[in-house]
């Protein structure tokens, strides 16, 4: 399915595209708040600056995908495929990213306040800058990630694999949960 055609069915009021193939589709700036893709294959598509707030996005297949500045505020993307993705500046406040895959990908400076980053695959992720307050990243493997300069006041970091080093690099670890237990003051 090309892009064009899957924001006309979209306009028409068409919701469903789960497994839709959308490889290398250009949606960039596309209006898809609340659009079914689970399943759907996104990888190297341009969603640079794309509403995708609500969307359902489980299981989708989005490495290498362009998604700067996209809003995926409240968007499911739990066991989504998002390696080596571009989500710079991106919106995913309250998304659900549980157990995605997020191996080398670009978060630098997106919005992860209220984010559920459970068991997430976060191993060499780009996450400078970036808002996780409140975030859920309890079981996520941040082997590698760079923390610099992000917010994780309020974080659960429960169980995480992090080193010290790397959360000495946080803008703000203050209320943050730590993966041996204990509370940051």
């Amino acid at each position: 399915m090309e892009g064009q055609e899957l924001i006309r069915r979209y306009k028409q009021g068409e919701r469903y595209f789960s497994k839709a193939n959308l490889s290398g589709a250009d949606l960039g700036e596309a209006y898809l708040i609340g659009a079914l893709l689970r399943g759907a294959d996104l990888r190297e598509a341009d969603l640079n600056g794309a509403n995708l707030s609500r969307a359902d996005l489980r299981e989708a297949n989005m490495i290498g995908a362009l998604l700067g500045k996209a809003n995926l505020s409240k968007a499911n993307l739990s066991m989504a495929h998002l390696g080596e993705a571009d989500l710079s500046r991106a919106n995913l406040r309250e998304a659900d990213l549980s157990w995605a895959g997020l191996s080398q990908a670009n978060l630098s400076m997106a919005n992860l306040d209220g984010a559920n980053l459970s068991g997430a695959d976060l191993i060499w992720t780009n996450l400078s800058g970036a808002n996780l307050s409140g975030a859920n990243l309890s079981g996520a493997n941040l082997g590698g990630a760079n923390l610099g300069g992000a917010d994780l006041s309020g974080a659960d970091l429960g169980e995480a694999k992090v080193t010290d080093e790397q959360l000495s690099r946080a803008l703000s670890l203050k209320g943050a949960t730590l993966p041996d237990g204990t509370k940051h003051n």
